[in-house]
């Protein structure tokens, strides 16, 4: 039997495991309940506590963060809201804003631009418009002979084309609204080229300062002055000219002379077509009653120029230029 092998030994070690309220495992969740319970308590302190335009501001942050975030966080280290809602009444919700927050700009239409980039825009095609009469006078051998009776200006009313008479060649049969032959190419070359606009046109008929022969108990230089302004509206339609595009007819008679130092000067005597801009049209169309009465007064007297002359489509005084 010495020689046979022992069989090992087997040694058991029995672990003992001690209860679990003997460990700290409880210490940690126990922990986690009091923190849990302490925040609860903080919590409904804060609701308790905090005003009503407060609490719609939070909720709102909880809400967007991200929105109210970068409405607001401007990284000043201001304490005050920057919540919209916020402000010195805190139970507003809206219009107020923090303390030196700058009002929020308000997109608008700047009408005071616009109205001056439509004036630059109407001014450049009045020049155009200027232009191309003048080149129109220079390349037309009826105009260009009246070259000098032909004047065309720029004025704050739009632009202006007058045509005056000269000692020995005269618009119109003296002391009569029947036009000269020339005079009805000039006013029908004229309103080819005013037709190039949109803009509407006024139209005044002017004399010099010599009396008209009877003109206190009947025709005077007033109704002449109207009789030849709407003369010329008819040869201007003639032309070509859309009708509606003639905004007034009006008669000045020696109201406004071209030549003040010389009442008598021929030049006095003219027809003055404005093609208006859109400044003075909205004028003329809006404050009517501003147009002087003195040519109405002065036509009321003329019984006799019924009878000899076309009725004046518009019997009135505009701010223009004398003429005959």
């Amino acid at each position: 039997m010495t020689g046979e092998q022992k069989p090992p030994i087997v040694v058991k070690r029995i672990k003992k495991v001690t209860h679990g309220h003997h460990g700290g495992a409880w210490k940690i969740a126990y922990a986690d309940f009091v923190t849990a319970m302490m925040a609860f308590f903080l919590l409904m302190w804060l609701l308790g506590s905090t005003t009503k335009g407060d609490l719609e501001g939070i909720a709102e942050y909880f809400k967007t963060p991200l929105k109210v975030a970068l409405a607001g966080g401007s990284g000043s280290g201001d304490s005050s809201s920057v919540i919209q809602g916020g402000g010195m009444d805190l139970t507003r919700q809206t219009g107020q804003r923090k303390m030196g927050d700058k009002p929020p700009e308000k997109k608008t239409i700047n009408l005071q631009a616009a109205q001056a980039q439509i004036e630059r825009e109407e001014m450049t095609r009045l020049k155009d418009l200027k232009g191309h009469l003048e080149a129109a006078i220079e390349a037309s051998a009826t105009l260009r002979a009246f070259k000098n009776q032909i004047r065309v200006e720029l004025t704050p009313e739009g632009l202006r084309v007058q045509i005056v008479d000269e000692q020995n060649r005269p618009m119109f049969d003296i002391g009569s609204a029947t036009l000269k032959d020339y005079t009805r190419e000039i006013l029908r070359e004229i309103a080819k080229v005013l037709n190039e606009v949109p803009n509407r046109i006024s139209l005044s008929g002017h004399t010099d300062a010599k009396p008209y022969a009877g003109g206190e108990r009947g025709y005077s230089n007033w109704e002449l002055s109207v009789d030849r302004a709407n003369a010329s509206r008819r040869e201007l339609v003639a032309g070509g000219i859309d009708e509606k595009k003639i905004l007034r007819v009006v008669g000045m008679g020696p109201a406004l002379l071209l030549d003040k130092d010389n009442p008598f000067n021929p030049q006095n005597r003219r027809i003055s077509i404005i093609v208006l801009n859109s400044k003075t049209q909205k004028r003329v169309l809006e404050e009517p009653a501003e147009i002087a009465p003195a040519v109405e007064a002065g036509a009321s007297a003329a019984p006799a120029a019924e009878a000899t002359s076309p009725a004046p489509e518009a019997v009135a005084a505009p701010a223009a230029e004398p003429a005959k």
